[in-house]
Formats: structure tokens, sequence, C-alpha cells
């Protein structure tokens, strides 16, 4: 395994601001930053761009010379008045369980738990049709605290978007994150209905889950849910149940946790460290991330081997990975918080994204009058990764977008190496999977210079 820090080829650095250079058995490969494009290169360019390094301006000159790097698909100008796309409700300030690293400290943020009036909701649905048009595709989500502890909004709000989008001929997607312990049989039907993407906390198997997701009495939940969940399983069609998984230094060993959870019929099994929470319990340091990126390249390795052989095997953070680098996935943000995506408190407050409900500091308006566009674009001129250090020299930054918004504002960056580990090896995967199985990964054309051949990212 190439460590996550060395980026080294033949023994010289070969990563600079504007591309990374990485070996594979069918030779040297090259990532051009800005559109994430990857070519197949020869040695002769390789070798001299090993030669030049970190020299930015001798790399774009060398770059240009072979006819790469043409097109410009980054500016440096931040996003401005982003139209409104996605909002996730927090319908529920207050949850059954007691982990102990939760964001929500407990489900209440901080106060005193409370669940959101239907006028909120009904509200937050208008105030997401407002601009969309046409043929335009929205989102809606169900958060909390536990969203399930108020079923009767979720399914409320559920029935009156699905009516709008109808009317409007707005294409429109449902999703809930739920920790499980109160998912009944009928939900079922209703889930499969609007074709809703379930996503189920589950921490591990067994006694590992019980011990961080315990119920707020200290009893585990793992049995409970999993017998909850199964219907789901069974009758998902339009419905797509995921489970994922938060690493902690107690669960850092994946493996297993993926095969079981694929076995019982997940849709999609991922995995996200904890980087960041309120107690700073259960946060991960560098020893940590680095068994979990061995962890988590050795799953990729069975993804790989599995789908050679034409197997399906739904480890999430390879499928989106291999997603993206293909598409050419190239943002100067790590998602759509505080820009075309936000979360709704119960009393209908717009904040940066869920994680951020109730903080005032990242308050971007109110459902009621819509959102604060001087706040938002303070924010978005803020976080643009390009204005980010370290992150603005980093090969990393347009397939990271800089980290997630709230684990940097709380943390810092503890986890840069583990995720440059991660996009090396998801990298030089993309490279073996696109000569294994190239009907995967369709191309809308090659692009050639001094490239001996090219595997660009389509677009």
């Amino acid at each position: 395994m190439q460590a996550a820090k060395a980026c080294f080829y033949d023994g010289w650095p070969v990563a600079g601001k504007d591309f990374y250079l990485f070996d594979t058995a069918d030779g040297p490969h090259l990532l051009i930053v800005d559109g994430s494009q990857i070519f197949k290169i020869d040695g002769a360019l390789a070798d001299r761009l090993v030669q030049v390094g970190n020299d930015d301006q001798a790399v774009r000159g060398l770059l240009m010379e072979h006819g790469l790097g043409v097109n410009r698909y980054i500016g440096e100008e931040s996003l401005v008045d982003p139209p409104l796309r996605a909002l996730s409700l927090a319908v529920a300030e207050r949850c059954n369980l007691g982990c102990s690293y939760c964001y929500a400290e407990g489900g209440s943020f901080g106060h005193a738990a409370r669940e959101m009036p239907w006028e909120v909701a009904e509200a937050s649905i208008h105030r997401l049709f407002a601009e969309a048009k046409p043929g335009e595709r929205v989102n809606l989500a169900f958060l909390g605290g536990e969203p399930l502890t108020n079923r009767s909004v979720v399914q409320r709000a559920t029935e009156l978007a699905a009516r709008t989008a109808s009317e409007r001929d707005i294409a429109i997607s449902f999703s809930i994150t739920t920790n499980g312990t109160l998912l009944r049989v009928e939900d079922c039907a209703f889930f499969e209905r609007y074709a809703f993407s379930v996503t189920v906390s589950l921490d591990g198997i067994g006694l590992i889950h019980d011990r961080l997701r315990p119920t707020k009495g200290g009893r585990g939940s793992y049995d409970r849910v999993i017998a909850n969940v199964r219907p789901l399983l069974a009758r998902q069609r339009r419905m797509q149940v995921s489970a994922r998984v938060t690493v902690t230094p107690a669960n850092l060993y994946l493996r297993d946790t993926l095969d079981h959870f694929i076995a019982l019929g997940f849709h999609s099994v991922g995995f996200s460290p904890m980087l960041s929470a309120p107690t700073r319990r259960g946060e991960m340091q560098a020893p940590e991330l680095k068994v979990m990126l061995e962890n988590m390249i050795a799953c990729g390795r069975e993804f790989e081997r599995r789908i050679a052989l034409h197997e399906s095997y739904p480890f999430a953070n390879m499928t989106m990975a291999l997603e993206e680098i293909h598409r050419g996935t190239h943002r100067p943000y790590p998602c759509g918080a505080g820009a075309s995506y936000f979360g709704v408190s119960a009393s209908g407050g717009l904040f940066a994204c869920h994680r951020f409900v109730d903080d005032q500091t990242r308050s971007m308006g109110h459902v009621s009058h819509g959102v604060d566009r001087e706040r938002q674009q303070r924010w978005l001129e803020e976080r643009n990764v390009d204005g980010q250090e370290p992150c603005r020299s980093c090969w990393a930054r347009y397939l990271c977008g800089g980290g997630c918004h709230y684990e940097v504002i709380h943390r810092g960056r503890p986890a840069c190496d583990y995720i440059r580990g991660w996009l090396d090896y998801a990298l030089g995967a993309y490279v073996r999977l696109s000569m294994l199985r190239p009907e995967l990964f369709p191309l809308d054309g090659m692009r050639r210079g001094a490239a001996v051949s090219a595997r660009p990212t389509s677009r």
C-alpha cells in the first residue's frame, strides 16, 4: 500500500498543486487536479513531471505543451446565489438513544427536546419549491434526533411534497436517516410508495453496536434494529435501504461488518470516521485513522475482486469514489451545505446543514422569509477550498472539497492523510477496473497529446 503522505514515484515526489502522478501495473498515470482528469502517460512525460516537481509554473507549461490541462473547470470565484434544491427537516429534535459521539448532543442539539410542528414543515416545502422550475429536481430529507418520533409530520410532509412536485412537473427524491429502533412493518409500504432512500445507522455487529449506540437507559439496540429493518430489506424495490457505520476507535475492523450487512440485504453499506464529537469521546486520532485506511483498502480489494468476477458488492465508499473519479468530480466545496442545501430546525430556522441546526453562528435565514443571501455569500467565500490552508496547495482538494465543514470548524483537518491515502487507492482501482470491466466506465471521448492513451473522466 502506498503511504498516504508519500506521493512518491521511484523515490521522487510527484505531487504538486496541479497534478498527481501515480503508478499502476499499466504504467504511470496522471491526475490533472482541475477537472479531475486522468490520463495514462508514457515514462518520458512522467520523468519530466518528476523533474519539475512543485514548480507550479513549470508544471502548467509542461502540461500545456502536451495538450493536457487546457480546459479550465474551476474558477477562483465563489458561488453566487445558488438556487435552493434540497432541505433536511429536523422533524424531531429528540432521540431515544444515547450515542456518546452524537453531534446533536443526544438528539436535542443542547436544549429541551422538541418536535417540528406541521406549520413549519408545510412552510419548508413551500420554500423548497419556491425557486424550482419544471424539469428540475429537488430533495427532501428527514433527520433528527430520531425523525420517526414525529412520524405523522414525516408522512404529511412527504405527501404534500410529492403532490406539489407532480403538479409542477418537478422531480423529487426523499430520504430519511433513522436509528431503526422505531421502524414499523407499515413503514415499508410508505417508503416503497415514495421511493425513499432509507439510511439506518448501525455501528457494528451485536455487542459492538450495543456499546456505541445504547438506549438512554444503557440497553443495547442491535437486535431490535435488525428485527425492525428486516421487513424493509425484504420489501425494497423502489426504496433503497442502506447501512451507515460511524467508525470510532472501538469498531475499526470493517470487513466483517461490511460482509455481514451485505449478507442481510442492505442496498449499500458505507463507513465514515468519527472526527468531531461535542464530548470529544470516540474521535479518531492519527493511529486509528491509519488502521481505518488499511481496513478500507482491504474492503476495496474485495470489491475489486468481486467486480472482476461480475458479482455485486455494494461497498458504498468504493462505489461513490469510482463514480466521482469517472464523472470528473471537481468541486471547490465538499457538499452543497449553505449553498443549494440547508438544514431546517424544528422552529423553521435555515442552517448551513443538518449538523449546524440551532447553531446561530451558522444561521442562514428562515423558511418563512427565505435565505439570508448576505450571510450565505460570506459562508461561500469563507469555505471555498482555494481559500483554505493547507488545502489550496493539495492535489486532492477538488475531489475532497476541503472536508466536512462541521468537522473542520470544530476540529480542524486530522484526516487529510487518510483522505489522500483513500483517494490514491481509489485512483489505482479505477485504472485497474477500467481495464478489467471497461463497460462499467463508458467514455465520451479520448484526450491525447504526449499521453500514450487517455482514460478521461466522463462528463
